[in-house]
């Protein structure tokens, strides 16, 4: 289960009690923010891209949408977001739950600039009902993150 492999990856870092898990779902930024009694904008989510033969995370904050021509300048290639089906098997972690932690060998991590306007985020745990608060330091510690991109444009509404 994608929920024990990130409590096992805090574990070793003696983080894992940080770990906030919900009664409720937080598989959307919508939910998650509603379960966290903050604003969607704080929630780190985790979109999940084919770039050639590998497979892409792009950590990101709730309110933005990717911008193609960004994405394109920067990656050299279209968006093509992996299906519903191929979340799991690709990167480990099922669609709701998908997060830059505790990911398959091979996925490359980056984190969108929109997050840099917050102190602290809260990205999904694996589960459609799980997240932790991390600093944008600590989201840079543990996800892994290859670089700092600027591929999103905040979403109006």
């Amino acid at each position: 289960m994608s929920l024990e492999k990130v409590k096992e990856y805090f574990r070793t870092k003696g983080m894992e009690e940080r770990i906030q898990e919900f009664e409720v779902s937080s598989a959307t930024v919508a939910l998650a923010a509603k379960a966290l009694h903050c604003e969607e904008n704080r929630i780190a989510k985790t979109l999940s891209f084919h770039v050639g033969e590998k497979v892409v995370l792009i950590v990101t904050a709730g309110d933005t949408k990717i911008d193609n021509a960004k994405y394109k300048a920067y990656f050299g290639t279209k968006a093509k977001m992996l299906s519903y089906d191929e979340a799991e098997p690709f990167i480990g972690h099922a669609v709701g739950g998908i997060c830059p932690f505790a990911v398959n060998a091979g996925v490359e991590t980056y984190l969108d600039v929109s997050l840099k306007r917050f102190e602290t985020v809260f990205p999904a745990c694996g589960s459609a009902n799980s997240a932790i608060e991390l600093s944008l330091e600590e989201l840079e510690e543990y996800s892994g993150f290859v670089d700092w991109v600027d591929v999103c444009k905040i979403s109006q509404g």
